[in-house]
């Protein structure tokens, strides 16, 4: 299927934009993913830029902007969103945990929907709560699929390595115990959508002491399943 408009500045604003989808990419990653001239990959980049829909990370990398997020909330259609509510209330109620979903957004993941657990020691996770990239089983999950290219640098400081995240895509979930902070331990597995990239993680997590010293083992089947109804809500009926 041909999916130009026929107004070729605007398929190629387009192009950047999508790259951007998979993470931070500098200017030659742009030009590598795109196919774009770098002097037009590099206008296109700084004019997105100015409208806010293209944004810089600390390291000078191109980001996705905050406008995209402040369009999907106006126009309610973030479809994560809105059928996160009875999937992680079903999620804590089959684990006895808290549920959280994750969405990367540059250098860090917010947390764009939680079911709290009702009672007892929890882990409590308030929608909007900006975490790091560089440590629990989400993060993990939202660096596992990145582009080869771009890990080398996005490891630099992380509380995980590539062999960590080499596992994490040979069994399709991750978890962690005491990673993002000591006592809490969580497992997540990718949220995909329909062309199969990855758009969020979705987890439980609580006290170590209660997920015990194999957290995949208790949990993953149940997150993996909420996951893959994740991805079904996500994908247009044929």
């Amino acid at each position: 299927m041909d999916k130009s408009s026929g107004v070729g500045v605007l398929d190629k604003a387009v192009l950047v934009l999508d790259a951007l989808e998979a993470g931070p990419a500098s200017l030659a990653q742009l030009v590598t993913t795109t196919g774009l001239a770098r002097p037009t990959a590099h206008r296109l980049a700084v004019a997105l830029e100015h409208h806010r829909l293209v944004g810089r990370d600390l390291q000078g990398r191109f980001v996705l902007g905050a406008r995209h997020a402040e369009l999907a909330a106006a126009a309610g259609e973030d479809r994560l969103v809105a059928v996160a509510g009875p999937l992680l209330t079903a999620l804590r109620d089959a684990t006895g945990e808290s549920a959280q979903l994750y969405r990367r957004h540059g250098e860090h993941r917010i947390c764009i929907a939680a079911a709290e657990r009702l009672h007892g020691l929890r882990d409590t996770v308030p929608v909007g709560s900006s975490m790091t990239m560089h440590a629990g089983s989400a993060a993990q999950v939202l660096l596992a699929w990145d582009d080869p290219g771009r890990l080398s640098v996005e490891l630099l400081g992380s509380r995980f390595d590539a062999a960590t995240l080499s596992g994490v895509r040979r069994r399709g979930w991750a978890h962690s115990s005491g990673e993002r902070e000591t006592g809490v331990a969580s497992v997540s597995a990718p949220v995909r959508g329909p062309s199969g990239r990855v758009l969020a993680a979705v987890s439980v997590s609580g006290p170590a002491e209660r997920f015990g010293r194999h957290p995949g083992r208790r949990h993953a089947d149940a997150v993996l399943a909420t996951a893959a109804a994740f991805t079904a809500a996500l994908t247009p009926a044929s």
